[in-house]
């Protein structure tokens, strides 16, 4: 339990926080709709752990979401689950590790630099490929340990600002700088939408034991305590970590501020607040790479295993760790470090939801089609809480579509074009396994 809470918590808090308030803030400068973008957010994971928890437990294998869509609703649907979480979470980790870099040229100025950046995000992949292939109690060990500073530092934080940030407190009620005009109507909705998504995107992860759920010794008791643990860890940390500069800073500091926190510890700890804050986000973010590259070697590993990917990838070694598909995702994270991909990680958000809303129709769906399936977790308030969670996630899917112009059209071409993918996968599985 305790595993798949800090895979959570170790995956979810991470860079997200740093540029996502600042951005949230910029589209709806009032501290209440600030707020209420982060407490929507906080609701959607709340009714839709006992959904993910209820299937967690009832379909305990590794690789997340993909088993309980490919069990429901079949191949396809499950391929398509799989593929765009596996692309995604190596994006994810690639991402990390390049913000990790630039931080470190901020503490050593002989690190800064593009090309030196490039050098030490492939360094850091490559490092944690590395320590996960010696097995999973290495890998689960180094998520334990930065899982745990990361909070304690983050609360530390949290602690300073309450106590000490009073001058700051009443400097922020006495700001008189203008905010720009709140929109209103149509712009008004399109920047909650925006918000919402950089929400669920920052979010995403509190779910995280499911991709382990081989490796967990009692999932149907487990893997419920872990998934509720997570949201409430996860929620109740970011609520905190929000609330600080809105406590310290007046709007017209947040909106559009790149490094959010980082102000914040500089009005508790002058010129040492920029150091102590980025030494925190470091090792946040290192303990979000090392889940990530857990996530998404488990979800190609169940993939091969199934016959939808090269079956190699299903191989195992002595300590737990899926080689070949490790040995792949760290690959695809190198690649992504080389070749930037902005417009993919401005699509994950919708990727994430799509992917919710395909794991709460298959609770319906197997709820239905397989009644007597083993459940030794059963979702509480179904189905009420499960259809408030899939009509969340389809109306944030529409509102997407409708207001994200820029974006949501690829996700959508890219959806399409898996097809294609997944009949190419199909035939190269079964030839692989002809010629075994």
């Amino acid at each position: 339990m305790w595993f798949g809470i800090a895979a959570a918590v170790g995956n979810a808090i991470s860079a997200g926080i740093v540029r996502t308030p600042g951005n949230i803030a910029s589209g709806l400068p009032n501290a209440w709709l600030f707020l209420s973008v982060w407490i929507v957010g906080g609701l959607y994971a709340f009714f839709s752990a006992p959904a993910m928890a209820e299937l967690g437990a009832a379909i305990p294998r590794s690789g997340g979401q993909y088993n309980f869509s490919r069990r429901a609703m079949g191949e396809y649907a499950g391929f398509v689950v799989g593929w765009s979480d596996w692309l995604s979470t190596c994006g994810t980790a690639a991402a990390v590790a390049i913000v990790i870099s630039e931080y470190s040229g901020h503490f050593f100025s002989l690190l800064a630099g593009p090309e030196k950046v490039k050098i030490i995000s492939v360094s850091i992949i490559v490092g944690f490929g590395i320590l996960q292939w010696r097995g999973i109690r290495w890998g689960g060990n180094t998520q334990l340990f930065t899982a745990v500073v990361k909070t304690i530092g983050f609360l530390i934080l949290a602690l300073a600002c309450f106590l000490k940030g009073g001058a700051a407190h009443q400097a922020a009620i006495e700001s008189t700088v203008s905010l720009p005009a709140l929109p209103l109507g149509w712009p008004l909705a399109v920047a909650f939408m925006l918000g919402l998504q950089a929400v669920f995107y920052t979010i995403d992860g509190w779910d995280g034991v499911i991709y382990f759920g081989e490796e967990v010794r009692e999932p149907g008791h487990d893997v419920p305590r872990a998934i509720f643990g997570s949201v409430f860890s996860i929620m109740g940390i970011y609520l905190l970590l929000n609330l600080l500069p809105l406590y310290l800073l007046p709007m017209n500091e947040i909106a559009g501020n790149t490094f959010v926190l980082g102000t914040v510890a500089d009005r508790i700890f002058g010129s040492l607040g920029d150091p102590i804050i980025r030494s925190i986000m470091v090792i946040s973010m290192l303990s979000c790479l090392n889940a990530n590259q857990l996530f998404c070697s488990r979800t190609l590993y169940a993939m091969s295993a199934d016959g939808l990917f090269f079956r190699q990838a299903a191989k195992v070694n002595k300590g737990g760790t899926p080689t070949i598909a490790l040995l792949l995702s760290t690959l695809a994270g190198v690649i992504f470090v080389i070749w930037p991909f902005e417009r993919v990680i401005a699509m994950l958000s919708f990727f994430f939801v799509a992917n919710y809303t395909l794991t709460y129709t298959s609770l319906f769906v197997l709820r239905k089609s397989e009644p007597q399936m083993n459940r030794p977790y059963r979702a509480w308030g179904y189905p009420w809480t499960t259809a408030i969670a899939l009509g969340g996630s389809v109306l944030f899917l529409i509102g997407s579509i409708v207001t994200d112009r820029e974006n949501a059209p690829w996700a959508l071409a890219i959806l399409i074009l898996s097809y294609p993918v997944y009949r190419l996968m199909k035939f190269a599985s079964r030839r692989e396994a002809v010629s075994v």
